[in-house]
């Protein structure tokens, strides 16, 4: 169904549950408006502490601060640019060393970065050993 906002006149908005955004906009108006902030956040499912922080978010950037954003590690923590250039050099400087020769080369190098990390390098990009079969 959704979540109804009695309006005047017996006029109801209804608020798909679907639409994250719009719900966030609506316990922050209504908590402001005509409920108070308790009310809200039992109608919409929120817990105080996290109303308080989408109200500082609404403040700082307007709606766009209510948007879900995507969840996780923005960037590659530790496969870096500078790391893969690396990996892929040392794989091409000695295409017979394995993934744990590499890893070794690089910690010797100074870059912390697990044998793991070294064969998905390898992977994405390719650099597989070629099997005779």
């Amino acid at each position: 169904m959704g979540i109804i906002i009695k309006g005047i006149n017996g006029n109801d908005f209804v608020i798909q549950e679907q639409d994250k955004t719009s719900l966030k906009f609506a316990m922050l108006f209504e908590a402001h408006c005509t409920i108070g902030p308790k009310e809200a956040i039992k109608k919409y499912g929120y817990t105080l502490q996290w109303y308080y922080k989408l109200l500082k978010r609404f403040n700082k950037e307007g709606s766009a601060g209510l948007i879900c954003k995507k969840k996780g590690p923005l960037r590659k923590h530790v496969r870096t640019q500078e790391i893969t250039n690396q990996i892929i050099r040392l794989r091409f400087l000695d295409p017979d060393s394995g993934a744990d020769v590499i890893a070794q080369k690089m910690k010797q190098n100074g870059y912390t970065v697990s044998v793991r990390s070294v064969e998905r390098t390898i992977t994405e990009y390719g650099l597989q050993k070629k099997r005779i079969t």
